[in-house]
């Protein structure tokens, strides 16, 4: 029995993915650093650059800060230091260091972190469930964002005329649906203008803030510490209460991360320091400024800042500002349930491609509806940007506590630094992560349950899919036969051969599918080539080619085949399966046939799950896209054989 390797790969070797990293645009070595960053401008920091349209008006509409000039700056200094810290420290210098081969984002750092204490089978498996949670917590995060920043801009009409109030949720409604129902067609059409629209929106709350600050320039003493420390200290209670608020102007955060794979870690640096810090900063002053000025303009400081004649303008611009920002947020769902289907905690979806150059660009139907209806439901409930915030932040601060936890292990156990400098370098973001959370979590009852409850939902469909799965594949080597001593009985007394090739696709690599004992059954042939094929999703984010197959000999002419993918990778298996060829046939499209099982699963009491989780994980099996779509195998060419398994 010989073994051989695709081009000399192994799978227990180091991965060096071959393929280049794709995205909404193409590497750094063919696009230039200003067209990177230009790019990361529009999808990276859509969300946080749209984050002034509410946050000093949430501050300072909660009622809990008395409205004196001290304490506008102590607010102000606030925000920039939460943006220095959170962002400028946390984010752009440390997080974006750990990189998974090039990629980023809460489900590349939590495979980083996992295989990095994959000697510690307890805390590994804790570190996977904590990840996971936190994955979770971005279809809560998804659904709030959008609704948020679509509301928070259209809420302009009212201060253009109060006559317009009655037609904001409507109009809300109308442009969110436009959205989610271009999805089908992609981003590589609008994509190429996302980044010069948001260039023009920071440019223009940049020069909104310039325009207040000239009033009263004496508010940039608020970039001073002191008058961030000084309010803290004069006021405890109101600064723990407001941290809630404060959380607003760094949503999006997390983005900065998740993107990287598509942008680099040089673009989004630059972006973040050459434009949107600095358009940020110049914003929130302005506001500050404003309010100095002219305190009534709390109910909406942003829009106040306009002219009258730009108001409309204004309104349509920071539209299509969150717009963007929405749409950035919704691609990242539907990339993150690629990534989490891959890892297998998700059942098959149909996915969609949307784009025959960038394959990272996906399109998931249910993802898609799925989103628009709770987002849809968040609107309708808190009908305002106000009510919206107070169901904001627990998520988001929760996903941050996560990513800085996720850090330190990947800082103590795979960069394998001291561990008081570990300490020190996450310790400080724990507690200021700890800090906003502890705060968002006195909007529980006020609105925060709604993102919890939708990601402790998602949560249980994970658990319940992986559980599920673990069962299933128990009871399948329970009544597994062994592959060699089979193939060894069945040609004592060969079947008829017939002409092409057959590919069994079978879950544990050594068994035999059941759908060959079917075909043997009912047809009682054999074909001239058999391959069992094996697919692996891997806790890396890409494979490359040279690593994508390993190939055991069986004899008389069967072949054992392994076929690996990360978990950003796109499986197609035909394509897989042509590097075969040399191995004494030639792997022609048109002689070979895939034959797949498709089990039923019978929800049985016993030691399994609990019976609502087994009637669950039954259905969603059910519900589960075709493998033969899933690993893109031809309509014409598949066999599917069904069966029953309890469990």
């Amino acid at each position: 029995m010989s073994v051989w390797r695709a081009q000399n790969g192994h799978p227990k070797s180091k991965w060096n993915p071959a393929v280049p990293r794709r995205g909404v645009l193409v590497s750094a070595s063919k696009s230039s650093l200003t067209a990177l960053t230009l790019g990361a401008i529009g999808v990276v920091y859509g969300d946080i650059g749209t984050s002034v349209l509410y946050a000093v008006k949430e501050v300072f509409g909660s009622g809990h800060v008395p409205f004196t000039p001290d304490n506008v700056y102590g607010i102000l200094s606030i925000f920039f230091w939460t943006l220095t810290v959170i962002i400028s420290l946390k984010y752009v210098t440390l997080v974006l260091r750990a990189d998974n081969n090039g990629e980023g984002g809460l489900v590349a750092m939590l495979a980083l972190a996992s295989q990095s204490v994959k000697d510690k089978p307890q805390l590994r498996r804790v570190l996977l469930l904590v990840g996971i949670f936190g994955t979770c917590l971005f279809y809560g995060d998804g659904v709030i964002t959008p609704a948020i920043s679509v509301l928070s801009a259209v809420e302009g009409l009212e201060v253009i005329s109060p006559a317009f109030k009655k037609f904001v949720i409507p109009l809300t409604l109308v442009i969110l649906f436009g959205l989610f129902a271009v999805q089908k067609r992609g981003t590589a059409g609008i994509g190429k203008f996302f980044g010069p629209i948001t260039v023009v929106w920071f440019l223009c709350i940049a020069a909104l803030g310039v325009a207040q600050i000239v009033t009263h320039p004496t508010i940039l003493w608020a970039l001073n510490p002191y008058y961030a420390l000084s309010f803290m200290w004069d006021n405890p209670g109101i600064t723990f209460i407001i941290l809630g608020a404060v959380v607003l102007c760094v949503t999006g955060g997390e983005a900065l991360y998740a993107d990287m794979g598509h942008f680099g870690k040089k673009p989004i640096r630059l972006a973040w320091f050459s434009v949107v810090m600095p358009c940020l900063t110049l914003n929130y002053f302005g506001q500050g400024a404003l309010l100095l000025n002219n305190p009534a303009a709390v109910k909406n400081p942003f829009y106040m800042m306009a002219p009258d004649w730009a108001l409309i303008p204004l309104v349509g611009l920071a539209t299509m500002a969150t717009v963007i920002a929405s749409q950035a947020l919704i691609s990242g769902a539907f990339s993150v349930t690629k990534q989490v289907i891959q890892l297998g905690y998700l059942p098959r979806l149909q996915v969609l491609h949307t784009s025959v150059k960038d394959a990272g660009q996906v399109y998931l139907p249910f993802v898609n509806w799925g989103l628009f209806v709770a987002i849809v439901l968040a609107v309708v409930m808190f009908r305002s940007s106000s009510n919206l915030a107070s169901a904001y932040g627990i998520a988001v601060t929760l996903d941050m506590l996560i990513t800085t936890i996720l850090t330190f292990f990947v800082l103590r156990y795979n960069w394998k630094y001291p561990l008081s400098l570990c300490l020190g370098a996450t310790g400080f973001f724990f507690v200021v992560d700890l800090a906003f959370f502890s705060s968002n979590m006195m909007k529980l009852f006020d609105g925060g349950w709604f993102p919890l409850m939708i990601g402790g939902g998602v949560f249980v469909l994970m658990l319940t899919w992986k559980d599920g799965r673990r069962l299933l594949n128990v009871k399948l080597r329970a009544d597994a036969i062994d592959l060699n001593s089979f193939l060894e009985a069945v040609f004592i007394s060969p079947p008829v051969r017939v002409e092409g090739t057959a590919v069994f696709l079978t879950a544990e690599p050594g068994t035999v599918p059941n759908a060959l004992l079917h075909n043997l059954k009912h047809n009682k042939v054999l074909h001239e080539n058999n391959l069992f094929v094996t697919v692996r999703n891997h806790e890396v984010p890409w494979i490359g080619m040279a690593k994508r197959l390993e190939v055991e000999t069986l004899g008389h002419d069967c072949w054992q085949v392994l076929v690996n993918y990360g978990f950003k990778n796109d499986p197609d298996l035909p394509k897989a399966l042509q590097q075969i060829k040399g191995r004494g046939f030639e792997l022609d499209p048109m002689t070979t046939s895939y034959f797949l099982s498709r089990d039923i699963v019978v929800p049985t009491i016993g030691s399994g799950m609990a019976p609502w989780r087994e009637k669950l994980f039954a259905q969603m099996h059910h519900n589960a896209s075709a493998a033969a779509e899933f690993l893109n195998l031809p309509n014409n060419s598949v066999v599917e054989l069904g069966s029953k398994i309890e469990i």
